[in-house]
């Protein structure tokens, strides 16, 4: 069955640095788009960053700059390399395989000093 276990969270002070990492298992992993969302609180889920099965990827204007998605075909696994954290930035991250339509457990994010 598909799986999808996110991993990397934790908090982290403003500035500061995390990669979060999404192993996937029970699908062709390499002939899909990989998507990094993420909820906060009173919030409707966003889309962060987008990778496809080619390597092109996307980012949403509040990340361009400072989050970097890339994914290891080898290891079926999608990172998404998270640099000068903001506050805003807290919420809870989730994984998400496009060609299944399948959502990871999600892994909390928390920027505070």
């Amino acid at each position: 069955q598909v799986q999808l276990v996110e991993s990397g969270g934790g908090l982290v002070q403003p500035g500061g640095s995390l990669r979060l990492s999404c192993a996937a298992s029970g699908f062709t992993f390499s002939r899909s788009s990989m998507m990094w969302y993420r909820q906060a609180p009173g919030q409707e889920r966003a889309l962060v960053a987008r990778i496809s099965s080619y390597r092109t990827t996307n980012y949403a204007d509040s990340v361009k700059g400072r989050f970097t998605i890339s994914r290891d075909n080898a290891k079926n696994t999608v990172y998404l390399q998270m640099n000068n954290l903001k506050p805003e930035d807290t919420a809870v991250y989730y994984c998400y395989a496009y060609t299944q339509e399948y959502w990871g457990q999600g892994t909390q994010v928390t920027v505070s000093s």
